[in-house]
């Protein structure tokens, strides 16, 4: 028996004069799913959020939140959201505690305060003031008040930009708690490895388009290449040279960097060392590797998400 659609999208557009920010954008996501938004600045990811949330008026197009209209209900919508925005205005000046209690007094009721700041990893930041917090720590406190009233729904909009390593795991652990509660989590990131951890299924987008949707292992199946060997040469030959090679699916090249995709590594790299000794090609940063999401992403636009 197929869960429950808590998130139901149809053709959504947003135009503003002559650039379509996005393009037609439909998805579904299930109750206790973690859905991701995948792909560059730019490519029309907060804009698909801002529509959904109520922040901003499609163009054209339908999206239900757990069988509320955004566009005709949308004060039944607010109730079963909570949104963590890419960029969060918080007052400075008031104690985490503070604003804990203050969002909760929003709403006919709340969670546990106590249990919230617990679960934050807020227990010891609770009497500081906002404006003393860390990255990491402001992120979580955003996310917090997005839980305040107990939301059927989270929306996180790149809540790992800017954050060091380990803070982006700790949100990671906290995410996954969110999914393990049962919550429906729609998570936007350019982050390919934040993507292929927490999210049970991948929409990517790209120019307001989402070109590719899947679980992050059959997107990265579809390259029909499991391994990847990177190199760099000073002046690469053509495409067409590369894919002459023993074992090589595919090819990116992108100034002096070079990109194999194959099936067969130990045959690829055989071919490739060998045919490379032949002409005194002089290989820098060779290594191998195993397909990411970034290659998907490479070989659907030509280009990776960290160029766009």
């Amino acid at each position: 028996m197929q869960s429950e659609i808590m998130v139901d999208v149809k053709g959504l557009f947003k135009r503003y004069e002559a650039l379509t920010a996005v393009k037609g954008v439909s998805f579904s996501v299930h109750k206790g799913e973690i859905f991701g938004l995948l792909g560059p600045n730019g490519a029309g990811k907060t804009t698909t959020i801002e529509m959904l949330v109520g922040l901003r008026k499609p163009d054209e197009g339908t999206a239900e939140l757990a069988g509320f209209d955004v566009k005709k209900e949308v004060n039944k919508v607010k109730e079963v959201i909570g949104v963590q925005l890419q960029s969060t205005s918080l007052f400075e000046l008031l104690k985490v505690e503070e604003i804990l209690h203050l969002y909760a007094s929003f709403y006919p009721t709340h969670v546990n305060i106590e249990d919230l700041i617990t679960e934050m990893l807020l227990t010891e930041k609770r009497n500081d003031r906002i404006k003393g917090l860390s990255g990491g720590q402001k992120q979580r406190l955003a996310i917090a008040l997005a839980l305040i009233h107990d939301p059927h729904i989270v929306f996180l909009d790149e809540p790992t930009t800017g954050l060091d390593p380990q803070a982006r795991r700790t949100l990671w652990d906290i995410v996954l708690r969110l999914k393990k509660r049962g919550k429906t989590v729609i998570l936007s990131t350019h982050y390919m490895d934040e993507a292929h951890v927490l999210c049970d299924r991948i929409g990517i987008m790209d120019q307001g388009e989402l070109i590719a949707l899947d679980t992050p292992a059959n997107l990265v199946k579809k390259l029909k290449s499991t391994s990847t060997i990177e190199f760099q040469l000073s002046n690469p030959p053509e495409k067409e040279w590369f894919m002459n090679l023993a074992g090589v699916e595919d090819v990116s090249i992108r100034d002096t960097y070079v990109q194999l995709y194959t099936d067969d590594l130990q045959a690829a790299l055989t071919s490739f060392i060998s045919a490379s000794a032949e002409h005194e090609f002089k290989i820098q940063d060779l290594q191998t590797r195993l397909a990411t999401l970034e290659d998907v992403f490479i070989s659907m636009t030509g280009r990776s998400i960290r160029e766009s």
